[in-house]
C-alpha cells in the first residue's frame, strides 16, 4: 500500500494521527489473498469426494447392491441441480456470477454425478446395448445446457471433451473401443473437422456476444485439436506428409495472427511448439532420406542445439513485442 498520500493529507490535517497510524500497520502488514487457494482446495474437494465415493461403491459393491448405489448417486446428481435451480441469478447472454462461494462446485458435483450415473448404469444394465453414440450424447447435451444455463466454464470444459469423445465415437465406435485405433485416418480428418468447427463457435461466440467469455476455452480446444490432427495426419499419411506440412503452416499463420490480435503470448507459445515439432520432422526426415551416417547424425544434432536457443530467442523476442502492442 502507498502510504504518501495519507501522509500528505495527515500534513494537510485531512486525516487523523490514530488514522494514519491504522494506515501504516494496514501497509506493514497487508493482508494475504487466499482466493485461488480455497478454490483450488474445493475443487480438488470435490474431485476426491466423487473419486471416492467411486471407490467406496467399488469395494463394497457385493453389500450395497447396484440399485441401491444407483439411487444414491441419482439423489446427490438431483440434490446438486435443485440446489443450483433454486440458488442461480437470472440467465444472461453476458458473464453472470456465481450467487455464492459454494455454488460453483455444487454444480460440478451435480455434473461429475450424472456422468458417473449414466456410464454406471451402461456398465451394469447396457441401457444403451451397443448404441455408444448415445453414450456420450446425452451428457454432452445435459453438459452442454448446464454451462450455458448456469453460466460455468469447468461445465463447458467438460461438455466440449465429451463432444470430442463423441465425434470420435460416431466415426469409428467399433475400433476405438474393440481396437484402440487411435491412429485411424477418420478420426484424424474428424479432428481437424472438429478443431475448425470450434474455431468458428469461437468466433461467432465472441462476435454476437452469446456468453463471448467462452470464446477462449473454445478457441484453445480449436487450436490444440487442428495442430495436433495435422501432425498426426503428417505422421499417418507418410505419402503426402508435404502437404500435411503446409496445411501445418497455414494453421500456424493464422493462430499466429490470432495470437498478435489478442495479445496472448499463451498462443504464441503453444504455436511455436506445434509448429517447431512439424518442422524438425521435416529436417529429421530430410537428413534420413540423405543417408543414415555418422555426418547425418551430427547435422541432426547440430539442428537441434541451434533450433532450440533460435526457439528461446524468438519467444523471447516475442514476448516482448506482445507486451508492447
Amino acid at each position: 500500500m502507498n502510504t504518501s498520500l495519507f501522509e500528505r493529507l495527515h500534513a494537510e490535517e485531512l486525516v487523523s494521527d490514530p488514522s494514519l497510524e491504522r494506515v501504516r500497520a494496514q501497509a506493514r502488514n497487508p493482508l494475504f489473498s487466499v482466493h485461488y487457494e480455497l478454490k483450488t482446495i474445493l475443487y480438488l474437494g470435490v474431485l476426491l469426494l466423487s473419486s471416492g465415493l467411486g471407490i467406496l461403491i467399488y469395494k463394497n459393491i457385493d453389500t450395497i447392491g447396484h440399485l441401491a448405489v444407483i439411487l444414491f448417486i441419482m439423489l446427490v446428481s438431483t440434490g446438486c441441480f435443485t440446489y443450483c435451480l433454486k440458488q442461480k441469478r437470472p440467465f444472461s447472454l453476458g458473464k453472470v456470477e456465481a450467487p455464492n462461494p459454494f455454488f460453483d462446485y455444487v454444480l460440478l458435483l451435480g455434473c461429475l454425478t450424472f456422468i458417473t450415473l449414466i456410464g454406471y448404469t451402461q456398465v451394469q444394465y447396457t441401457v444403451f446395448g451397443e448404441r455408444f453414440g448415445l453414450l456420450f450424447f446425452i451428457p454432452m447435451v445435459v453438459l452442454f445446457f448446464s454451462a450455458y444455463y448456469f453460466d460455468h466454464l469447468g461445465v463447458l470444459t467438460m461438455a466440449i471433451t465429451n463432444l470430442a469423445a463423441w465425434c470420435g465415437i460416431t466415426v469409428t465406435p467399433d475400433k476405438i473401443l474393440r481396437e484402440n485405433d487411435f491412429e485411424n485416418g477418420t478420426v484424424i480428418i474428424t479432428g481437424l473437422l472438429l478443431g475448425a468447427f470450434l474455431e468458428a463457435v469461437a468466433y461467432f461466440t465472441k462476435r454476437f456476444r452469446i456468453k463471448a467469455h467462452f470464446g477462449f476455452t473454445y478457441f484453445n480446444f480449436a487450436a490444440h485439436l487442428l495442430f495436433i490432427s495435422c501432425l498426426a495426419a503428417m505422421f499417418e499419411f507418410g505419402d503426402i506428409y508435404v502437404v500435411w506440412f503446409l496445411v501445418l503452416m497455414g494453421i500456424t499463420w493464422y493462430f499466429y495472427r490470432k495470437a498478435i490480435q489478442e495479445r496472448s503470448f499463451y498462443f504464441m507459445l503453444i504455436l511455436t511448439l506445434y509448429a517447431y515439432i512439424g518442422i524438425s520432422y521435416m529436417v529429421l526426415r530430410f537428413l534420413l532420406n540423405i543417408d543414415f551416417s555418422d555426418a547425418v547424425i551430427y547435422m541432426a544434432i547440430l539442428y537441434f542445439i541451434s533450433s532450440a536457443i533460435g526457439l528461446i530467442l524468438f519467444l523471447i523476442n516475442m514476448n516482448r513485442k506482445i507486451k508492447a502492442l
